[in-house]
């Protein structure tokens, strides 16, 4: 074989294996692309997977939290239960003992003995009212009693309250209790005096009253008072 065909030969084989080496790395990066490809997921797959399960949580914990406010909004888990109170003796008032209404009770001031307020005392003396049971079952009471003085000339003044605490006790059919009224007597000179007739006496989560006379003498006008001496304490 001459030189030349020699020559032609070798370039034959040098593009031939050149071509071979060109496929194969063709194959190789179409491979290498290929498996890129298929561990891709679709755009915002996972992300959305991610947030459903977020959003999933959320809703959950939000309603666990809502379930618990509910727990903590029970009626009565933060107070008194009724008849749960201490009577004047220290027994506990029964639980099933039903309130004392105005139909079962009696009203009238305490005018017995000592029981007259002093008139010269100006304002540091009381009155008592006693309220009786003349129903035939036991019945509970406590807290503060309505107190409306009404005047000869026929006005009204709604008694104030003290800050007093109170408890509950429990008043057996004949059972008695009573609650005091601060006084502020008008002495001899008073020019304007509150000339009382009658008191209607409200007890406490009732809506009707009890009328009774006044037995005492007048008040000192104190009716727009913000911090008057005639004011109601409570019972119990």
């Amino acid at each position: 074989m001459s030189s030349s065909t020699a020559r032609t030969a070798r370039r034959r084989s040098l593009h031939a294996a050149a071509a071979a080496l060109t496929a194969a790395a063709a194959l190789t990066l179409t491979a290498c692309s290929g498996s890129d490809a298929a561990d891709k997921k679709p755009a915002g797959s996972t992300d959305t997977g991610k947030a459903a399960a977020e959003s999933s949580g959320t809703g959950s914990s939000a309603g666990a939290q809502g379930s618990g406010a509910k727990e903590d909004a029970k009626p009565g888990t933060g107070g008194k239960q009724p008849g749960s109170a201490h009577t004047a003796n220290g027994a506990k008032a029964g639980s099933g003992v039903e309130r004392c209404h105005t139909s079962g009770l009696k009203a009238s001031f305490a005018t017995g003995g000592d029981a007259a307020p002093d008139p010269n005392a100006s304002g540091a003396t009381t009155t008592s009212v006693v309220l009786t049971n003349k129903g035939s079952r036991a019945c509970a009471i406590g807290g503060f009693p309505g107190v409306d003085l009404k005047s000869e000339s026929g006005q009204n003044w709604s008694l104030l309250r003290s800050s007093a605490k109170h408890g509950t006790i429990t008043l057996k059919p004949g059972d008695s209790t009573d609650f005091t009224i601060s006084l502020g007597m008008a002495g001899k000179d008073e020019q304007h005096p509150w000339k009382p007739a009658s008191a209607a006496v409200t007890p406490p989560n009732e809506t009707t009253s009890l009328t009774i006379k006044w037995p005492w003498g007048p008040l000192v006008d104190q009716t727009g008072a913000t911090h008057p001496a005639t004011f109601v304490n409570p019972i119990g």
